[in-house]
């Protein structure tokens, strides 16, 4: 939940500040806008070495191209300095949107101009316009050849209406961007010189921060972030009054407790670096040193009159995950973080600056339920923590499910799907049998269709690759929370099974040249494998034991054939992501910093055996 800081009796403006966040549906241009304002407000010197998407700093968010964790910047236009928010478009990453939106008092929602309002684009505007914040829309990639301006701002004016804007909300300036070229227009069809129209436009249309002179310090923490030198560093919005460096202040805990504590370090944004500040007054964005245990959602308050702002709330989790310590023959190989006190430390760590993931203890005390809001952010968080050099097991993920009057209810998705017209029928078929409920359809231009389903959060689970697979890479799309409804009932996603390792040692070509007619390998020759392990997708339903390190019996014997080239397919790389997808009920994923690995949960062919045989007699 998303709450206004405006108060209802400003009795005092900060005319010199403007806080904005920059919302919008992933890849529609936020974070390449933020860098055309950064340039051309001065933040970089002539020929100065910046990578393209300055604002994008993590390996993750270059490589998939996607804003994962929301940051601040600082914009100084004239007398006025716009604090701007960039946000995740992604829906996973919707908790990032939620806290973002907390430090602000004003959004600019930016809309393709070809592919127009998305379900994203509904989310994070029904919470700006929850938190009664005014809206600027930029279209933005107006040069784009298939641009249909206004169709898609007429869009955009039935989304304001469906989400119940009132009358002063539906009253937004529009304003026509290239992000890429860094030009602002407000009229259609006019191609502008720089962005001068859209900073214009944020000073006069975003409020000044408002505050009650006299009012004792209120700072409330909405991120986290941390130093080499200083340790954890509180990222804070000043709502009232005033903080200085070195001082003490009241630290109102999430518990509800009141505790002293000092602020050895200050720090205010200026573009891309943290400055150090004497103090900082209301509606400041501020970083702050010398509170070590700090979390999200609490407040820096006064010592004689300390009153806390409400903690931070989020959408509720969808989907969850199992974790554990590697369990597998090859353990410790590659990683140095294997422990279960390891990992539990780095989920605590994940918990303080992530408001939208939980981490719940399981009947094992070396593995853990990570719930998050989609497949993505817990991909991104196993990546992470890969990377870091930890090695860990993850199951399959499953959904939450809750109970609403005695029935069983849960999550559903809103999917929104453009694809060829060629491949509708296709789409429609995989959807259908994964429980999709199609809500519209529409005639796009150049042959392309939109779709609208409304599917169960479970089918959209290894969706992607099939979807993609089946629309040779052509087809777009994205999906959000849409709501809890009754089980839909039983949804068989993979109709083959896995080729599994029945002994330990290094794959064979001689094997795996016979097993290629089985199924699609997912290992090459001279590659080590244990009792267990996942080598291959069986092209039938069931699962079948392999012999994958057979070698060919030498004789002394002259043959034939006997300098006949084994010719292999190439096996199929697995990325993180495709092996979470592929996973069924008893198998994981083994994931270390150099490998991935599939494999079974039991190991052992006989315990897998007796499991199948207890699972068969209970359903009886």
């Amino acid at each position: 939940m998303v709450r206004s800081l405006r108060l209802p009796n400003p009795l005092a403006r900060r005319d010199d500040i403007r806080n904005v966040a920059i919302v919008a549906h992933v890849d529609h241009g936020k974070t390449t806008l933020v860098d055309a304002m950064l340039w051309q407000s001065g933040a970089f010197r002539q020929g100065q070495d910046v990578n393209e998407r300055v604002m994008d700093s993590m390996d993750l968010e270059r490589e998939k191209g996607i804003t994962i964790l929301a940051k601040n910047t600082a914009v100084q236009y004239g007398d006025v300095k716009l604090n701007i928010i960039d946000t995740p478009g992604h829906a996973d990453f919707g908790g990032e949107v939620e806290r973002g939106l907390t430090m602000v008092d004003g959004v600019v929602l930016l809309v393709d101009a070809s592919e127009g309002p998305l379900p994203q684009t509904r989310f994070v505007l029904g919470k700006a316009l929850e938190g009664g914040l005014p809206v600027i829309l930029v279209v933005n990639k107006v040069d784009r050849p298939d641009a249909r301006i206004g169709e898609v701002v007429d869009e955009v004016y039935e989304l304001f209406m469906d989400l119940g804007a009132d009358g002063e909300q539906i009253e937004f300036p529009i304003v026509y961007t290239n992000g890429k070229e860094g030009w602002a227009s407000l009229t259609e069809g006019e191609e502008g010189e720089d962005l001068k129209p859209l900073l214009d436009l944020m000073v006069e249309h975003i409020p000044a921060p408002e505050y009650e002179e006299g009012h004792p310090l209120q700072s409330w923490v909405t991120n986290l972030d941390a130093s080499p030198y200083l340790g954890r560093l509180a990222l804070c919005r000043v709502i009232q009054g005033t903080i200085r460096a070195g001082s003490q202040v009241a630290w109102c805990r999430a518990d509800g407790s009141v505790e002293r504590a000092g602020v050895s370090e200050l720090f205010i944004t200026e573009a891309l670096e943290r400055v150090p500040a004497d103090e900082a007054g209301p509606g400041e964005i501020i970083a702050v040193a010398g509170i070590p245990e700090v979390t999200i959602g609490e407040t820096l308050s006064d010592t004689e009159d300390p009153r806390p702002m409400p903690v931070i709330e989020v959408d509720e989790p969808s989907l969850s995950i199992v974790i554990g310590i590697n369990t597998s023959p090859l353990a410790g190989r590659d990683g140095d973080k294997v422990t279960a006190r390891q990992i539990q430390n780095r989920l605590d760590q994940e918990l303080l600056g992530n408001v939208a993931i939980r981490v719940l203890p399981t009947e094992r005390p070396d593995a853990w339920e990570v719930q998050g809001r989609g497949e993505l952010q817990l991909v991104v968080l196993l990546e992470m923590m890969r990377r870091e050099g930890f090695e860990l097991t993850a199951g399959q993920p499953r959904v939450l499910t809750r109970e609403v009057d005695g029935t069983m209810h849960e999550p559903m998705e809103r999917l929104v799907i453009d694809v060829p017209e060629e491949h509708v029928g296709s789409v429609t078929q995989l959807l259908a049998a994964r429980k999709g409920r199609m809500e519209n359809m529409t005639a796009q231009s150049d042959s392309w269709t939109r779709l609208d389903y409304v599917i169960p959060a479970r089918g959209l689970v290894g969706f992607r690759t099939e979807f993609l697979t089946e629309t040779r890479g052509t087809g777009i799309l994205h999906s959000i929370f849409e709501g809890w409804e009754p089980w839909a009932g039983e949804i068989s996603t993979r109709a083959t099974g896995s080729l599994v390792a029945d002994r330990k040692g290094a794959s064979a070509s001689f094997a795996l040249f016979g097993l290629q007619e089985r199924g699609a390998m997912f290992i090459g020759p001279g590659e080590e494998v244990y009792e267990g392990m996942i080598v291959g997708e069986h092209a039938r339903a069931n699962d079948l034991d392999v012999n994958a390190v057979k070698e060919k019996q030498l004789t002394n014997m002259r043959s034939s054939t006997s300098d006949v080239l084994v010719r292999l397919t190439p096996p199929k790389t697995l990325t993180l992501e495709s092996a979470i997808e592929f996973l069924r009920s008893d198998e994981c994923v083994e994931i270390t910093p150099e490998s991935i690995r599939l494999r079974k949960v039991d190991l052992d062919k006989n315990d897998r055996a007796k499991a199948a045989r207890k699972i068969k007699n209970l359903s009886r």
